[in-house]
């Protein structure tokens, strides 16, 4: 049994900031449970694009409000707490907060910690073993 809490992963290597969003990685691919958890912070008033090519992303909004809009067909939805969206065909998409917005995440495969966005918002592959 695993238990953690945010403040352990908080300012730690696992603890991922920039100008738009915050990511504390909860659980991580070393755990070995075939997926990651993150708690997101999304910055109001940003625009966030991502692609996660090589990633499936489920993301349940726990607090704040905005859009995501579908970068393949234009369509927008609404963000909020208690909505959830599954970016089960790696979409393209903008995550815009109108105001700050929490989530949780959940990738699969899962993330080792040490990827970065490239400049189209995608995640490179890294297994844990790289």
């Amino acid at each position: 049994m695993l238990v953690r809490t945010l403040d352990d992963v908080t300012d730690t290597d696992a603890d991922i900031k920039t100008e738009n969003w915050r990511s504390k990685r909860i659980i991580l691919a070393k755990e070995g449970v075939g997926f990651s958890v993150h708690e997101t912070t999304l910055y109001a008033g940003t625009e966030s694009r991502f692609w996660y090519a090589n990633h499936i992303e489920a993301v349940f909004i726990t607090h704040g409000e905005g859009e995501i809009e579908d970068l393949a067909t234009g369509e927008k939805h609404e963000l909020a707490p208690g909505t959830l969206y599954l970016l089960n065909d790696h979409d393209q998409h903008i995550v815009r907060p109108r105001t700050e917005i929490r989530c949780v995440c959940v990738f699969n495969p899962p993330v080792t910690g040490r990827e970065v966005h490239d400049e189209n918002g995608v995640y490179p592959l890294v297994t844990e073993d790289a």
